[in-house]
């Protein structure tokens, strides 16, 4: 699999990384319903095996769970892969998450982090998001002192603006980016893309397939069976009308391109991500083995010109 350099790392990593939000199992606010640590392990394993070289994970997934799940999956593995966590989403007995960029918070979610993850050190670290906003300095600064600490190798951002990004940056070089990034929410084309271009910032895009939406998987008659505490059924927007038509009737249109070429609806839209020249990378969830082989191949392979001039033809026709 093609690597690409993320941003002003060393990190050479491959085009797709495995997404470990959905691993960290049910029980909390934004979970996916219940899931199989063993099906994680299996599949984490499974990523390595087809050649996938990074992990993105963070904390408040399943509220630690994820980052204990990739540790025991990468237990004992003799070809590593890089892994990647975030701070600034914090929890407590009640298990009610909260939002915090102290430097005080930020420090011991690091030592928590690097003790789930069984690791000396973090490959990338990353604020997950920019709140409180007035706080953004404050924890960046802190994230630049624990690079100078050894506790992690590179420092990032997630969910920021240009703005932001522009705030933070006279404090220390930022490494990467991770914005939310699919045929369905192109915002970030706008302003933090071409900032990341400009600064040679890394991206590493998540939800390159809107959630699971866009593999050709979601049917409306699976999306009502969708367990009661899987975040996506109440509080994703684009699984929800008016919306959802216009988004199953995009993933009808990426088959058929697919199909031309043996392709998947889910690599036409992993694909149409890594089409842009700021992306670095695309972060690509899986819960069970199997899944990827069926994503995988969206690393090497490119839509053709006319093939993306469908894709921006439906979505002008059909705004969302």
């Amino acid at each position: 699999m093609q690597t690409r350099k993320l941003g002003n790392s060393d990190l050479d990593i491959t085009a797709i990384g495995f997404g470990a939000w959905a691993i960290g199992g049910g029980g909390w606010a934004f979970a996916w319903g219940a899931q199989d640590d063993a099906d994680s392990v299996a599949t984490i394993r499974e990523a390595i095996d087809l050649g996938i070289n990074w992990i993105d994970t963070a904390a408040v997934y399943g509220l630690g769970h994820s980052e204990e799940v990739v540790a025991k999956a990468l237990a004992g593995v003799s070809k590593r892969p890089y892994v990647f966590t975030k701070c600034a989403r914090v929890w407590d007995e009640n298990r009610t998450i909260g939002k915090r960029l102290k430097e005080w918070s930020i420090r011991a979610e690091c030592e928590l982090s690097l003790k789930r993850l069984k690791v000396d050190v973090i490959d990338l670290y990353q604020i997950h998001w920019p709140e409180p906003p007035e706080d953004i300095e404050e924890g960046w600064q802190t994230l630049m002192k624990l690079k100078e600490e050894g506790k992690i190798r590179w420092a990032g951002v997630s969910n920021f603006s240009a703005e932001q990004m522009e705030r933070v940056s006279k404090f220390g070089p930022i490494t990467s980016l991770q914005p939310p990034y699919s045929m369905i929410r192109p915002e970030v084309e706008h302003a933090a893309l071409p900032y990341c271009l400009t600064n040679h910032i890394g991206v590493i895009a998540y939800s390159p397939m809107a959630s699971g939406l866009l593999t050709g998987a979601m049917t409306r008659a699976r999306i009502a069976a969708l367990p009661a505490d899987d975040w996506r059924k109440e509080k994703n927007a684009q699984y929800q009308e008016p919306r959802l038509t216009r988004n199953l009737n995009l993933v009808e249109l990426l088959r058929a391109i697919g199909a031309r070429s043996g392709r998947t609806p889910g690599e036409v839209a992993v694909a149409w991500v890594l089409r842009h020249p700021a992306v670095t990378g695309a972060i690509v969830g899986a819960r069970k083995p199997g899944q990827l082989k069926e994503l995988i191949g969206a690393a090497d392979w490119r839509l053709t010109l006319a093939e993306i001039d469908e894709i921006d033809t439906f979505l002008k026709a059909n705004p969302a």
